[in-house]
């Protein structure tokens, strides 16, 4: 099989672009047959240097770039595309309405397409309920992360097709080496909270650094590590405000001693060492509609006892006591579950084992063989549709549309 991929891609710093990586590499260790390509979407100001599998290039908010590239490939020796969207990487707002460039690329594209969905409102304005009902028409299988955004596409968007549900993957990960990597980061007899990921207001962090005078009160030896860099669209528009107001919230509660950046964009492997490292991983996330993360995926496939708010991708991956939730943008309640986490052994070891039974079934190499298996039915769909009647219909679990 020959794969075009369409997302941002790395070294741009971007969690789709990791996400896109990953997936990638999962699908390939799965068959090494597969033969992947990318078109790669840069931001109108950058020129990077790409991995020599980057064969297109598309300029973010130019519509004419991606209707460049959607030919292209069309006439590559592609098989099928796997298409990676977020409302900000493919359209712009022009003159108070929103410029749809996904539907740009569908229409100059006449490969089979799978489109994965990584933001799905539960709210949709009305030019979201258009964007997504459009990719749902034009793309031949339509992929979501979770149960919720299914849901969401049939009683709120009206979407009739069925989507398919293949969760966030996750490192293949064993629960263990805590102690000896907290030695190599020399952290021993510190207990660790710990959040990573690219830095910015949504995330929440001022809630966890507030806590942190509660959480110390009652286990003096606690450390709350901020892992990542600042999201690089946040430091061009306003440098490290964020970062720096950070530092000055620790200051100004007493535990600037107690909260540490790790201000690196980090390798797979080494977010893999914090997270070993962690005794408590925390996601107060401010954004109650956010319907995937990449970071708890990660914190469950490591077998971490998590605290988050609750989030919609936090509200499903965390059922069934695999992890903590606690109200939004509330530090005192942040405090109390942290504090109960590292008071009670037996808690935190029933979370554990909890969050990596669920994430031993979504690591990648899961996850990649699921991708794979799809594209494939989506192939001998669009084969069956080409044929005579007599020759069979299209699987109906993926609802492939005429194209």
């Amino acid at each position: 099989m020959r794969i075009a991929f369409v997302s941002s891609a790395v070294p741009r710093h971007c969690g789709i672009a990791t996400f896109t990586a990953d997936l990638r590499a999962a699908i390939v260790a799965a068959d090494p047959t597969v033969h992947c390509r990318a078109a790669a979407i840069d931001e109108p100001d950058s020129v990077r240097k790409y991995a020599t599998d980057v064969h297109w290039r598309i300029r973010q908010g130019d519509a004419g770039s991606y209707a460049a590239a959607a030919q292209a490939i069309s006439r590559s020796s592609a098989d099928v595309v796997n298409l990676q969207h977020e409302f900000g990487l493919y359209g712009l707002w022009h003159d108070g309405a929103y410029e749809d460039h996904l539907r740009v690329f569908l229409e100059h594209c006449t490969k089979p397409v799978v489109t994965t969905l990584h933001t799905v409102p539960p709210e949709p304005e009305p030019w979201m309920r258009d964007v997504v009902r459009a990719a749902s028409e034009r793309s031949d299988a339509i992929v979501v992360m979770a149960t919720t955004a299914a849901r969401l596409l049939r009683e709120v968007y009206g979407i009739a097709r069925l989507p398919v549900v293949i969760e966030h993957g996750m490192p293949a990960i064993e629960p263990k080496g805590r102690d000896r990597l907290k030695r190599q980061f020399a952290l021993e007899d510190r207990q660790i909270l710990c959040t990573f990921g690219l830095v910015d207001p949504r995330k929440g962090l001022e809630y966890v650094v507030e806590a942190m005078p509660m959480v110390l009160a009652r286990h003096p030896s606690a450390l709350y590590l901020i892992v990542g860099q600042t999201h690089p669209e946040l430091v061009k528009r306003e440098g490290e405000r964020y970062r720096e107001s950070l530092v000055a919230t620790a200051g100004r509660v007493g535990v600037g001693g107690r909260v540490r950046f790790v201000n690196e964009y980090l390798t797979q492997r080494q977010i893999v060492e914090y997270l070993q490292a962690t005794d408590v991983y925390v996601t107060p996330y401010l954004d109650p509609n956010q319907i995937t993360s990449g970071t708890l995926s990660y914190a469950l496939g490591a077998g971490k006892a998590i605290v988050s708010t609750p989030y919609l991708h936090a509200l499903e991956a965390l059922a069934d006591d695999r992890g903590v939730l606690v109200p939004f943008r509330d530090a005192r309640a942040i405090a109390a579950a942290v504090s109960s986490i590292l008071d009670q052994p037996t808690l935190r070891r029933t979370l554990e084992t909890n969050a990596y039974e669920y994430g031993r079934t979504k690591t990648w190499p899961v996850i990649g063989s699921r991708v794979l298996a799809l594209m494939q039915q989506v192939l001998l769909a669009r084969g069956a549709a080409a044929a005579p009647a007599h020759a069979g219909a299209a699987p109906a679990s993926i609802g492939v549309p005429p194209r």
